[in-house]
This record gives structure tokens, C-alpha cells and sequence, in this order.
């Protein structure tokens, strides 16, 4: 428990933060399934829309610490890996 006034407002603080961040982890989770459900249907237009919105909450998300860096580039490379084949396939097609 916390017994001074300063550590009693970091535990408020950081309890909000963890509120906040937990709903932000989320949004980008979010995001990222509206992808991968896109590409799994096959519809090629409904994947690169949902792939647009999807890198800038990516991005957003590690300006704000809430995932590193290298796990947003992780993800829009895979995304975008799954997306070109998906495009190049309909072309090839």
C-alpha cells in the first residue's frame, strides 16, 4: 500500500496509464485482425484499405511506447508480404 502522498498519485497515475494503454494494445489488435480477415476472404481492394488504416495505428502505437518498434515493422511486413501476393495472384490470375 502506499503510505506517501506521492506514491499514492504514481499508483493512480499508473493505473489510468495501464487503463490507457491496455485500450490503445487493443484498437491496434483490432486493426490488425480487419486485415488479416480482408486477405483471408480474398477481396483485394477491402485488404489495401484495411492496411492503410492498419500502419499508422501501428505507428501511433510505438510513438506512444505501447509496442516496439520492431513488432509494428514485423506486422506491416507480414501484412504486406500477404498483400502483394494476394494482388499479385489476382493479376497473375
Amino acid at each position: 500500500m502506499a503510505n506517501t502522498a506521492q506514491a499514492k498519485k504514481r499508483a493512480r497515475q499508473s493505473e489510468q496509464s495501464r487503463a490507457r494503454n491496455a485500450s490503445r494494445r487493443s484498437m491496434v489488435r483490432t486493426y490488425l485482425k480487419k486485415v488479416i480477415k480482408a486477405l483471408d476472404s480474398g477481396n483485394k481492394d477491402l485488404a489495401q484499405q484495411a492496411y492503410k488504416e492498419a500502419v499508422p495505428m501501428l505507428d501511433k502505437a510505438v510513438g506512444k511506447g505501447i509496442i516496439h518498434k520492431n513488432k509494428a515493422a514485423r506486422h506491416k511486413s507480414r501484412l504486406n508480404a500477404r498483400l502483394k501476393k494476394l494482388v499479385l495472384g489476382e493479376a497473375a490470375a
